[in-house]
């Protein structure tokens, strides 16, 4: 969840595998910012956008329910590649939620992404941080994401961000030692138990899930990289209970092998950002992305309920 402190601003960062003009361009182009803009499940129809200081953006955000959300923007600031400064959250009839400003920078052929939200009192930034958290609305941030990296790179992934108030060598045990992967990484619902493990640079582990009742599922994981404090790379596959590969139980066309790549970064002392991507690896066929594409909605649900309950194990620890 984006840094809520004891002001009324909401911090968030985010860095993007793509040169700045193509991550400005995602955002300022109306025909781009549809294809990505939202929670995930929603749409928008861009009525009119006039992208300069003074300027407005009139649109209407489609929910997956069926129910839609006026907006109307307001540009504070506009300097090309470099800031947005905008009223957020208005209609016609009622005033802006709180003002972003949105800093672009690039480096070594990323571009980071600075953003602060700020509201009228802290109280406000509370409410409103627990409400986008609910609602989904960081997953806005990680859809720019996986669009990016289809259009620039031509790769579909999934990709998912989330903020911990600990260090980042902590961050990194949690995702190292298995003492302690065991107690969160298992979707919401379900345990996780580790039949054997060897989580190092070409270590192997398996193990199984299961909701205590009716379903019990096994994996196994191939660990291709570990760089401390920042960077864990494995990849994953089902399997039955003797360790032989499967496909997913659920999804008879689901990929085989899955890449995923955990990148830690520190947003400060005692708070670390869990940049988490997956895609799938190797040879698959066209049904296989396509249920990887259309899958994006469950991954987020599952991977948000894991994210729970390591931020929920880290308040015990």
């Amino acid at each position: 969840m984006p840094t809520t402190t004891k002001s009324a601003d909401i911090k968030l960062i985010r860095e993007y595998n793509a040169p700045l003009a193509a991550v400005w361009d995602a955002w300022t182009d109306p025909e781009q910012v549809g294809l990505w803009w939202g929670p995930r499940g929603f749409t928008i129809t861009t009525h009119s956008r006039d992208l300069r200081s003074g300027g407005t953006w009139k649109y209407t955000m489609h929910g997956p329910d069926g129910v839609d959300y006026e907006n109307y923007t307001k540009y504070i600031d506009v300097e090309k590649h470099k800031t947005l400064v905008y009223d957020h959250g208005a209609t016609a009839t009622t005033n802006a939620l709180f003002k972003v400003t949105a800093l672009f920078s690039e480096a070594n052929g990323k571009t980071k992404i600075d953003m602060t939200m700020t509201f009228g009192t802290p109280e406000q930034a509370e409410t409103s941080g627990k409400f986008i958290r609910k609602a989904g609305g960081d997953a806005t941030w990680d859809r720019l994401a996986e669009y990016l990296e289809k259009k620039v790179n031509g790769k579909e992934k999934f990709i998912i961000n989330r903020s911990f108030d600990t260090p980042i060598d902590n961050m990194y045990k949690m995702w190292s030692e298995k003492e302690h992967v065991a107690n969160w990484a298992a979707p919401t619902g379900f345990t996780m138990k580790y039949i054997h493990s060897d989580l190092k640079e070409g270590g192997k582990s398996f193990y199984s899930m299961s909701d205590g009742k009716d379903v019990t599922m096994y994996g196994r994981c191939d660990y291709k990289e570990f760089h401390k404090p920042d960077r864990i790379v494995y990849t994953q596959q089902f399997c039955d209970e003797k360790e032989n590969v499967t496909r997913h139980p659920m999804a008879a066309t689901w990929p085989e092998t899955m890449l995923t790549v955990v990148q830690l970064t520190e947003e400060g002392k005692d708070r670390t950002r869990v940049t988490l991507t997956w895609e799938p690896s190797g040879t698959c066929s066209k049904e296989e992305i396509e249920t990887f594409i259309n899958a994006r909605d469950g991954m987020t649900q599952g991977w948000t309920g894991s994210f729970d309950k390591l931020e929920e194990y880290l308040e015990k620890h």
